[in-house]
Protein backbone atom coordinates (compact mmCIF):
# COMPACT_ATOMS: atom_id res chain seq x y z
CA UNK A 1 0.00 0.00 0.00
CA UNK A 2 1.29 3.46 -0.91
CA UNK A 3 1.64 6.10 1.82
CA UNK A 4 -1.15 8.22 0.29
CA UNK A 5 -3.53 5.27 0.42
CA UNK A 6 -2.58 4.57 4.02
CA UNK A 7 -3.13 8.24 4.92
CA UNK A 8 -6.61 8.14 3.40
CA UNK A 9 -7.47 4.96 5.30
CA UNK A 10 -6.20 6.38 8.60
CA UNK A 11 -8.12 9.63 8.14
CA UNK A 12 -11.25 7.61 7.41
CA UNK A 13 -10.79 5.53 10.56
CA UNK A 14 -10.43 8.68 12.65
CA UNK A 15 -13.62 10.13 11.16
CA UNK A 16 -15.48 6.89 11.84
CA UNK A 17 -14.20 5.98 15.30
CA UNK A 18 -13.01 9.32 16.70
CA UNK A 19 -9.66 7.87 17.79
CA UNK A 20 -6.98 5.50 16.48
CA UNK A 21 -3.89 4.01 18.12
CA UNK A 22 -0.38 3.67 16.74
CA UNK A 23 -0.17 0.02 17.79
CA UNK A 24 -3.43 -0.94 16.08
CA UNK A 25 -2.56 0.92 12.88
CA UNK A 26 0.92 -0.58 12.73
CA UNK A 27 -0.57 -4.07 13.00
CA UNK A 28 -3.33 -3.31 10.50
CA UNK A 29 -0.98 -2.00 7.82
CA UNK A 30 2.00 -4.23 8.71
CA UNK A 31 4.38 -1.31 9.15
CA UNK A 32 6.46 0.02 12.04
CA UNK A 33 5.13 2.31 14.74
CA UNK A 34 7.56 4.98 13.53
CA UNK A 35 5.99 4.84 10.06
CA UNK A 36 2.54 5.34 11.57
CA UNK A 37 3.78 8.26 13.68
CA UNK A 38 5.11 9.91 10.52
CA UNK A 39 1.76 9.29 8.84
CA UNK A 40 -0.06 10.91 11.75
CA UNK A 41 2.32 13.87 11.70
CA UNK A 42 1.58 14.38 8.00
CA UNK A 43 -2.18 14.08 8.59
CA UNK A 44 -2.01 16.55 11.47
CA UNK A 45 -0.28 19.11 9.23
CA UNK A 46 -3.19 18.86 6.80
CA UNK A 47 -5.77 19.12 9.59
CA UNK A 48 -7.17 15.59 9.29
CA UNK A 49 -6.19 14.42 12.80
CA UNK A 50 -4.95 15.73 16.14
CA UNK A 51 -2.09 13.70 17.58
CA UNK A 52 -2.27 12.53 21.18
CA UNK A 53 -0.21 10.09 23.21
CA UNK A 54 -0.38 6.67 21.57
CA UNK A 55 -2.33 7.72 18.50
CA UNK A 56 -4.60 10.42 17.14
CA UNK A 57 -8.13 11.77 17.54
CA UNK A 58 -10.60 13.63 15.39
CA UNK A 59 -9.46 17.29 15.28
CA UNK A 60 -12.95 18.28 16.43
CA UNK A 61 -12.24 16.66 19.81
CA UNK A 62 -10.19 18.32 22.52
CA UNK A 63 -7.47 16.44 24.35
CA UNK A 64 -9.75 16.27 27.37
CA UNK A 65 -12.50 14.75 25.25
CA UNK A 66 -10.05 12.12 24.05
CA UNK A 67 -9.43 11.21 27.69
CA UNK A 68 -6.54 9.79 29.66
CA UNK A 69 -6.19 6.06 30.09
CA UNK A 70 -6.20 4.53 33.58
CA UNK A 71 -2.88 3.79 35.26
CA UNK A 72 -3.31 0.01 35.03
CA UNK A 73 -3.75 0.23 31.28
CA UNK A 74 -0.75 2.53 30.79
CA UNK A 75 1.56 0.30 32.83
CA UNK A 76 1.04 -2.49 30.29
CA UNK A 77 1.87 -0.28 27.31
CA UNK A 78 5.48 -0.35 26.02
CA UNK A 79 6.43 -2.26 29.16
CA UNK A 80 9.77 -3.57 27.84
CA UNK A 81 10.87 -0.08 26.79
CA UNK A 82 9.83 1.40 30.12
CA UNK A 83 11.71 -1.26 32.06
CA UNK A 84 14.87 -0.61 30.02
CA UNK A 85 14.52 3.15 30.55
CA UNK A 86 14.09 2.62 34.29
CA UNK A 87 17.30 0.63 34.44
CA UNK A 88 19.19 3.23 32.39
CA UNK A 89 17.99 5.94 34.77
CA UNK A 90 20.03 4.46 37.60
CA UNK A 91 23.23 6.07 36.27
CA UNK A 92 21.74 9.49 37.08
CA UNK A 93 21.07 8.84 40.74
CA UNK A 94 23.01 11.33 42.88
CA UNK A 95 25.87 10.43 45.18
CA UNK A 96 25.17 9.18 48.70
CA UNK A 97 23.40 11.85 50.71
CA UNK A 98 21.69 13.29 47.64
CA UNK A 99 17.99 13.76 47.05
CA UNK A 100 15.68 12.47 44.32
CA UNK A 101 12.11 13.25 43.29
CA UNK A 102 10.16 10.59 41.41
CA UNK A 103 7.30 12.16 39.50
CA UNK A 104 4.14 10.11 39.05
CA UNK A 105 4.18 7.99 35.92
CA UNK A 106 4.54 4.45 34.62
CA UNK A 107 8.13 4.92 33.41
CA UNK A 108 9.24 6.71 36.57
CA UNK A 109 7.68 3.81 38.47
CA UNK A 110 10.01 1.42 36.64
CA UNK A 111 12.99 3.64 37.54
CA UNK A 112 12.01 3.53 41.20
CA UNK A 113 11.60 -0.26 41.11
CA UNK A 114 15.06 -0.62 39.55
CA UNK A 115 16.90 0.90 42.52
CA UNK A 116 19.18 -1.70 44.09
CA UNK A 117 22.07 0.52 45.12
CA UNK A 118 22.38 0.65 48.93
CA UNK A 119 23.65 4.23 48.99
CA UNK A 120 21.77 6.57 51.33
CA UNK A 121 19.28 8.75 49.48
CA UNK A 122 16.41 11.02 50.40
CA UNK A 123 13.57 10.27 48.00
CA UNK A 124 10.33 12.19 47.59
CA UNK A 125 7.37 11.32 45.42
CA UNK A 126 3.74 12.27 44.95
CA UNK A 127 2.83 8.83 43.57
CA UNK A 128 1.31 6.12 45.76
CA UNK A 129 2.66 3.26 43.66
CA UNK A 130 6.20 4.61 43.71
CA UNK A 131 6.06 5.18 47.46
CA UNK A 132 4.89 1.58 47.94
CA UNK A 133 7.72 0.29 45.73
CA UNK A 134 10.33 2.17 47.78
CA UNK A 135 8.80 1.74 51.24
CA UNK A 136 11.14 -1.10 52.23
CA UNK A 137 14.20 -0.02 50.23
CA UNK A 138 17.34 -0.05 52.39
CA UNK A 139 19.01 3.28 53.18
CA UNK A 140 16.17 5.31 51.65
CA UNK A 141 14.67 8.21 53.58
CA UNK A 142 11.26 8.29 51.91
CA UNK A 143 8.84 11.23 51.80
CA UNK A 144 5.35 10.92 50.31
CA UNK A 145 4.10 14.37 49.30
CA UNK A 146 0.44 14.75 50.13
CA UNK A 147 -2.49 16.55 48.58
CA UNK A 148 -5.66 15.65 46.73
CA UNK A 149 -5.36 12.14 45.35
CA UNK A 150 -6.17 11.88 41.65
CA UNK A 151 -7.55 8.37 41.20
CA UNK A 152 -6.75 8.06 37.51
CA UNK A 153 -3.01 8.42 38.10
CA UNK A 154 -2.87 7.61 41.84
CA UNK A 155 -0.90 10.82 42.33
CA UNK A 156 -1.21 13.74 44.73
CA UNK A 157 -2.15 16.97 43.00
CA UNK A 158 -3.53 20.38 43.91
CA UNK A 159 -2.36 23.55 45.63
CA UNK A 160 -1.08 21.77 48.76
CA UNK A 161 1.05 19.41 46.68
CA UNK A 162 2.51 22.24 44.61
CA UNK A 163 3.27 24.31 47.73
CA UNK A 164 5.03 21.39 49.44
CA UNK A 165 7.20 20.68 46.39
CA UNK A 166 8.06 24.37 45.99
CA UNK A 167 9.81 24.26 49.38
CA UNK A 168 12.17 21.50 48.24
CA UNK A 169 15.59 21.63 46.59
CA UNK A 170 16.18 18.30 44.86
CA UNK A 171 19.44 16.96 43.42
CA UNK A 172 17.77 15.02 40.60
CA UNK A 173 14.16 14.81 39.44
CA UNK A 174 12.97 11.91 37.31
CA UNK A 175 9.99 13.26 35.40
CA UNK A 176 7.45 11.48 33.24
CA UNK A 177 5.60 13.08 30.35
CA UNK A 178 2.67 12.28 28.07
CA UNK A 179 4.09 14.31 25.20
CA UNK A 180 7.50 15.59 24.16
CA UNK A 181 8.04 17.94 21.23
CA UNK A 182 10.32 20.74 20.07
CA UNK A 183 7.72 23.51 20.27
CA UNK A 184 5.51 22.39 23.18
CA UNK A 185 8.21 20.83 25.35
CA UNK A 186 6.96 18.35 27.95
CA UNK A 187 3.19 18.18 28.17
CA UNK A 188 0.34 16.34 29.86
CA UNK A 189 -3.47 16.38 29.46
CA UNK A 190 -4.45 17.44 32.99
CA UNK A 191 -3.79 20.98 34.29
CA UNK A 192 -3.45 19.81 37.92
CA UNK A 193 -0.87 17.18 36.98
CA UNK A 194 0.94 19.81 34.89
CA UNK A 195 1.14 22.22 37.85
CA UNK A 196 2.75 19.53 40.01
CA UNK A 197 5.20 18.55 37.28
CA UNK A 198 6.17 22.20 36.79
CA UNK A 199 6.88 22.50 40.52
CA UNK A 200 9.03 19.35 40.42
CA UNK A 201 11.05 20.71 37.49
CA UNK A 202 11.54 24.05 39.24
CA UNK A 203 12.74 22.36 42.42
CA UNK A 204 15.44 20.21 40.79
CA UNK A 205 19.09 20.92 40.09
CA UNK A 206 18.98 18.31 37.33
CA UNK A 207 15.89 17.24 35.36
CA UNK A 208 15.88 13.79 33.77
CA UNK A 209 12.85 13.11 31.56
CA UNK A 210 11.92 9.45 31.13
CA UNK A 211 9.95 9.04 27.90
CA UNK A 212 9.52 6.04 25.64
CA UNK A 213 9.66 6.84 21.93
CA UNK A 214 5.86 6.86 21.53
CA UNK A 215 5.82 10.19 23.40
CA UNK A 216 8.03 11.95 20.81
CA UNK A 217 6.26 14.51 18.66
CA UNK A 218 3.13 14.49 20.82
CA UNK A 219 1.57 17.74 22.09
CA UNK A 220 -0.82 17.28 24.98
CA UNK A 221 -3.07 20.01 26.36
CA UNK A 222 -0.75 21.63 28.93
CA UNK A 223 2.99 22.22 28.60
CA UNK A 224 4.69 21.92 31.98
CA UNK A 225 8.35 22.38 30.98
CA UNK A 226 10.13 23.87 27.95
CA UNK A 227 13.07 21.94 26.53
CA UNK A 228 15.38 24.55 28.08
CA UNK A 229 14.50 23.11 31.51
CA UNK A 230 15.44 19.54 30.54
CA UNK A 231 18.97 18.23 31.12
CA UNK A 232 18.59 14.59 30.08
CA UNK A 233 16.08 12.54 28.10
CA UNK A 234 16.16 8.76 28.49
CA UNK A 235 14.24 6.91 25.80
CA UNK A 236 14.21 3.54 24.02
CA UNK A 237 15.82 2.17 20.88
CA UNK A 238 12.70 2.93 18.85
CA UNK A 239 13.34 6.68 19.01
CA UNK A 240 13.68 8.33 15.62
CA UNK A 241 17.28 9.39 14.96
CA UNK A 242 16.17 12.80 13.65
CA UNK A 243 14.26 13.51 16.87
CA UNK A 244 17.25 12.49 18.97
CA UNK A 245 19.49 14.78 16.93
CA UNK A 246 17.14 17.74 17.36
CA UNK A 247 17.01 17.29 21.12
CA UNK A 248 20.79 16.95 21.25
CA UNK A 249 21.18 20.17 19.28
CA UNK A 250 19.19 21.88 22.04
CA UNK A 251 21.91 20.90 24.52
CA UNK A 252 20.00 17.93 25.99
CA UNK A 253 21.82 14.71 26.72
CA UNK A 254 19.82 11.87 25.12
CA UNK A 255 20.35 8.34 26.41
CA UNK A 256 18.92 5.41 24.46
CA UNK A 257 18.17 2.40 26.68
Amino acid sequence: MYAAERHEAIAGAVREHGRVSVLDLAAQFDVTGETIRRDLAALERTGHVHRVHGGAVDPGLSTLDAGERPLAQRIAEHSEAKTAIGIAAQQFLPAAGGSVFFDAGTTTYQAARAIVDPRELTIATNALGIAAALATAPAVNLHLVGGRLRGLTQASVGADTVAAIAKLRISVAFVGTNGLSMNHGCSTPDPDEAAVKSAIVASANRVVVLADSSKFGIDELVSFAPLADVDVIITDAGADAADVERFTEHGIEVVTA
